[in-house]
């Protein structure tokens, strides 16, 4: 009997028509908020306006991202425990857009003292497939740290508060859709999250 009960709810899941729609947050406590695509109102949070440099040395701006779909990261080059394991797993949504223009990928550094354009390109290209999508950017401390903690709330209502003397440090995935708008958090050092992650990805491609 609990056979014939699993085929009927798979039936009933796979013939729904019911359009999916991700969750947008507007704040770092980050409750989800389900609206109609044709109603953002009530969504204000945006991902601030920034300019920084990548590993080629290239300046690399807000602007870039608009009309892209993005996944940022905080990351360090020198860092031995968990930024090996979040490169890794970035690198799985990587293999699965690689290239594709619609999909950006940012792994910003937490200690630009460090790390250089010059660090980041052979960082890159030694823990990478080098795809043309991923960027590791650099600039001022303070800035990637405010960007981070009061935009893309990196490290949630803990960090919220903090400023650039507290060290940064999160294994927070971020997706953002066309719109410069959070639609998603996950833990960078989880595969399986990774799997959801390029689900929601392909979600916000199809719609």
């Amino acid at each position: 009997m609990r056979f014939f009960k699993i085929i009927f709810i798979v039936s009933i899941v796979g013939c729904s028509s019911e359009k999916i729609n991700l969750p947008y947050f507007n704040s770092p406590d980050f409750t989800p908020i389900f609206i109609d695509d044709n109603d953002l109102s009530k969504i204000n949070h945006k991902i601030s306006d920034f300019n920084f440099i990548d590993q080629n040395n290239n300046e690399f701006e807000l602007n870039k991202l608009k009309g892209k779909i993005h996944v940022a990261n905080f990351i360090f080059t020198s860092c031995g425990n968990i930024c090996p394991i979040m490169t890794n797993n970035m690198g799985k949504i990587e293999e699965e857009f690689k290239n594709d223009g619609d999909v950006t990928l940012l792994s910003f550094s937490v200690t630009p003292w460090i790390d250089s354009p010059e660090v980041l390109n052979f960082y890159k290209k030694e823990y990478t497939q080098n795809s043309n999508n991923w960027y590791f950017l650099t600039g001022k401390k303070n800035k990637i740290y405010n960007l981070a903690r009061k935009s893309y709330f990196a490290e949630k209502d803990i960090g919220f508060t903090k400023d650039s003397t507290d060290f940064l440090h999160t294994e927070h995935f971020l997706l953002v859709d066309k719109t410069l708008r959070i639609r998603g958090i996950y833990n960078g050092t989880l595969s399986l999250e990774m799997q959801h992650l390029i689900e929601d990805i392909k979600l916000l491609k199809n719609q």
